[in-house]
């Protein structure tokens, strides 16, 4: 979620406590020492002040294995109308395991299996919001060729089946050889309509009963229809229309007065006719807003949906219009049916997601979710709906409705709202009622890391920092516990222990919040050199972002920490840049890019240099942000061209990156394009003669001019292709001299190429090097791992396992070890622990085959059916998944 989800009563807490101006004079020098330990401890007792971790607004179930099998077990045998909200609902779950991939995976199965106008309308839009700021790569893919035309605007009208049944046949039935006067007059104001009786007639069941009929019109010549809101404009297109079946061009004022006077005398081929024109005539917002109103009053679909496209395809700009929000605010359900269909529940879930980031406690947002509420039909719906909207209800203070809906949601089988309700118990008193909510859940179920991060915030000393160690041994993922004990640690003043504890989790989860709290401590310990990187480092992540819950700007602070730290020239920011791209220093690097970018070097490479880093950090986003700026400060066309082909290469559109290398080498031979060109070309060939065209590729790259940092990346790059190749000798030329240029990561290729020279030895050695020298070492303990026996194997994975517990590897190497040992039960264990937290397909595919191996065919069932929801195209996956399929009972 985008905007920040903040405990209320952490916030009031905390309100006062912090003046950063106090903490940092404006002149430098004038911050003295801490004088003594009283007020050391009183300033980094505010600054080290934790706030509660937010009750989140997603759906976080007990086993989302069992879940996930369960969605996809549903999607195989399902209606076809089903799937767009069975895909919802696997969002709804990657949403909360916190995974952007397949989230949007998600989404774009639920519009492409969209059954009806508005899923495709409601899908599409969601796509195209999850996809603000993409823009640049649908023009680059138009430059290449390439259409990227995916969720784009409805053709409306032809999606709506045309009802062209109409009252002709009846009429003749009920005529039954009465003699009826071939024409008729419409009198309106003053002016007659000669019309033909019987097409009129034709138009609908009352005109007929009218006409043909019983009633006294069908034997008058001359019939007043004044009274009812038609101009004569409009009618004698009523007239035309009765003729043709079709309508001419005429303003819209006519044709809402034609679609008014159609639905009154239920004319349905006439008013399916306005509507579509109506329809075809949307182009704005204000269009929109006008005509909205009279589609839900007349009923008209067509119009409806064509106004709804407006509104969706302008998220989330239109929900600061308040014409908009009433729209959506305030219609009933049958207006609800006419605007959306069937798809109510999707369409509000949409909004509420909007308004959420927009601002959580707004009424629209309140509002939306009350519309949620009321849309949900099945279970899993109301679950999801009473959460969240419990969860707003919590931040806005209205206590006892929010004790209402996670009670609702709770009861639905949402367990993770029991946190919402000891919350709400906590606030009015009842401490000790929130702790036993939180025991009973975590005696009744397979227990999880937040429930014993929840249940910490109800006890104190050794029992609060028991739970959060569990709640870390559980989900080491999770950042409070590593927060509130860095936090206490450093109120005690054991100062290496909190930097460590904090360093845990940056070292593998590049955490907003986790940085700000690193540089509140170097600010209490004087570090203003070590703050202003943590600090330039939150800016690079997110430009906009705002510390101590929001109160201050992170760029007023880093103007304040500058005034404490020498300034460095061009030279002194190029050598910190060198000795931490060394280090392996990947935070730090960053600091200093941003810190470049202030002068007046060539922007352009230094943002890509940005988000090479933000790549490796795991940012996409951010790193695509600084990549478009690259552009955007490219000096030269062919530069422009390089940077466009990267982003095209980092969206998955590997032919289209390859092209735009090759534009630009063909206006001038440069390193980046050669380099775009070798590692584009690596990837989408599956040719094995390529080989020898990337090498001569990077070896071109090499004969340009580059600086160090990137010439080492290509010796390395150049290094592995020979590898692959088998020119052992030639790749440890290259590892050698990107090591002499200080390419620290050369020492993992060399190390390769004693292995595969038989010197096992030599490489375990190679490895050791990187790890001394690398600051982030995690995947050099995992490498070296390979070189070693089976007990200092374990030993580095299990070193692997505690720098970055996110690494899936050494799982499953321990798992196999368990396994070969006979130890099935522990080997599944070892996957489980850490499928619990990551939903990973290669952990959820070992557990499978080690189930089907001990002969739990369901269990082995469920995995199966949970990694096809990862990855559906999975040809092991589906092999698996067919051959115990097949023995199910």
């Amino acid at each position: 979620m985008r905007a920040s989800f903040t405990s209320d009563s952490c916030k009031e807490s905390q309100l006062d406590s912090l003046n950063p101006q106090s903490w940092l004079q404006v002149e430098r020098g004038k911050l003295s020492k801490f004088s003594s330990r009283s007020s050391s401890s009183s300033s980094i007792e505010s600054l080290t002040k934790v706030p509660e971790p937010p009750v989140q607004p997603f759906f976080k179930p007990v086993d989302y294995v069992e879940v996930l099998a369960q969605i996809h077990e549903e999607l195989e045998s399902c209606p076809p109308q089903e799937r767009s909200n069975l895909y919802l609902f696997q969002y709804q779950l990657f949403k909360g395991l916190g995974e952007a991939k397949l989230m949007r995976r998600s989404l774009r199965s639920a519009w492409l299996k969209g059954s009806t106008v508005h899923e495709k309308l409601v899908f599409g839009a969601w796509l195209k919001y999850e996809r603000q700021g993409e823009e640049l790569i649908s023009d680059l893919l138009a430059t290449c060729g390439k259409c990227a035309q995916e969720s784009g605007p409805v053709d409306v009208s032809s999606e709506f089946d045309v009802d062209i049944s109409s009252g002709s046949h009846e009429t003749l039935s009920m005529m039954n050889g009465k003699h009826i006067l071939r024409s008729v007059s419409f009198k309106i104001g003053d002016e007659k309509i000669v019309c033909d009786r019987q097409k009129i007639a034709s138009l609908s069941a009352p005109f007929h009963a009218m006409l043909n009929g019983c009633f006294s019109e069908s034997l008058c010549e001359h019939i007043d229809l004044s009274e009812n809101n038609i101009s004569p404009l409009g009618f004698r297109e009523i007239s035309e229309f009765s003729m043709t079946g079709s309508l001419n061009e005429v303003s819209p004022d006519i044709l809402l007065e034609i679609l008014i006077f159609a639905n009154k005398f239920c004319c349905e081929r006439l008013k399916d006719a306005c509507d579509r024109k109506l329809a075809s005539l949307v182009s704005s917002r204000d269009d929109a807003v006008q005509l909205m109103e009279c589609a839900l009053e007349e009923n008209s679909p067509v119009l409806a949906a064509s106004c709804l496209q407006v509104f969706l395809q302008e998220l989330p700009d239109c929900l600061n219009d308040d014409r908009v929000v009433e729209i959506f605010s305030h219609s009933n359900k049958q207006q609800k049916m006419t605007m959306v269909g069937s798809a109510s529940f999707s369409l509000y879930c949409l909004l509420s997601e909007v308004a959420m980031n927009l601002d959580l406690q707004s009424d629209k947002t309140a509002f939306f979710l009350d519309q949620l509420v009321e849309s949900a039909e099945t279970n899993r719906q109301k679950l999801l709906a009473f959460h969240q909207l419990g969860c707003v209800r919590l931040l806005r203070k209205e206590y006892d409705e929010a004790e209402r809906l996670f009670e609702a949601a709770l009861n639905a089988g949402h367990i993770y709202s029991v946190s919402g309700l000891a919350r709400l118990g906590n606030i009015r008193g009842h401490r000790r009622g929130a702790y036993d909510k939180l025991s009973s859940v975590i005696s009744s179920v397979t227990p999880l890391g937040w429930m014993y991060q929840e249940r910490s915030l109800y006890c104190e000393g050794d029992k609060r920092w028991k739970d959060l160690e569990k709640a870390t041994e559980l989900d080491p993922t999770l950042t409070y516990p590593y927060m509130y004990r860095a936090a206490s640690l450093m109120r005690k003043q054991d100062v290496q222990a909190a930097l460590a504890e904090i360093n845990r989790i940056l070292g593998f989860k590049l955490a907003l919040e986790c940085l700000e709290l690193r540089f509140c401590f170097y600010l209490a310990l004087e570090n203003y050199q070590a703050a202003i990187c943590d600090v330039q480092a939150i800016l690079t992540l997110s430009p906009d972002y705002r510390m101590f819950e929001g109160r201050v700007a992170a760029s007023q602070l880093r103007t304040l920490v500058r005034e404490h730290v020498d300034n460095w020239t061009t030279a002194d920011c190029w050598l910190q840049l060198y000795d931490r791209w060394s280090s392996v220093d990947d935070i730090g690097s960053l600091s200093v890019i941003y810190q470049m970018l202030e002068s007046d070097a060539a922007k352009g490479v230094l943002y890509f240099r940005q988000s090479l880093l933000l790549l490796r950090l795991n940012c996409p986003e951010a790193a695509m942000r600084s990549l478009q700026l690259a552009r955007q400060h490219a000096s030269t066309e062919h530069e422009r061209l390089v940077y466009e082909g990267w982003i095209l290469y980092d969206t998955g559109h590997c032919n289209e990156g390859l092209q735009k290398a090759e534009e630009s080498i063909n206006i001038k031979k440069s390193f980046e394009a050669f380099f775009l060109k070798a590692y584009a070309l690596a990837d989408s060939s599956l040719d094995p003669s390529c080989s020898s065209t990337v090498m001569s590729l990077l070896e071109e790259a090499l004969k340009c001019p580059s600086d160090r940092l990137r010439k080492g990346q290509a010796l390395n790059n150049l290094g592995s292709v020979y590898v692959d190749c088998g020119k052992l000798d030639l790749a440890a030329d290259c590892y050698i001299n990107a090591l002499k240029i200080r390419h620290t990561r050369a020492h993992q290729g060399l190390a390769r190429v004693h292995f595969l020279k038989n010197d096992k030895i030599a490489a375990y050695e190679e490895m050791t090097k990187l790890i001394v020298k690398a600051q982030n070492n995690a995947s050099a303990y995992e490498k070296r791992s390979e070189y070693c026996d089976r007990e200092l194997t374990k030993a580095d994975l299990e070193m692997v396992t505690q720098l970055d517990p996110l690494r899936v590897y050494p799982y499953r190497y321990r798992a196999a070890v368990l396994m070969d040992s006979h130890k099935e039960k522990e080997a599944i264990a070892e996957l489980s622990r850490a499928i619990v937290f990551k939903a990973d397909l290669h952990l959820l595919h070992l557990r499978a085959a080690f189930h089907e191996h001990t002969g739990d065919v369901l269990a082995a069932l469920r995995d199966c059916r949970a990694a096809l929801s990862v990855d559906p195209n999975h040809r092991e996956m589906l092999e698996l998944h067919s051959r115990v399929n097949s023995h199910e009972p």
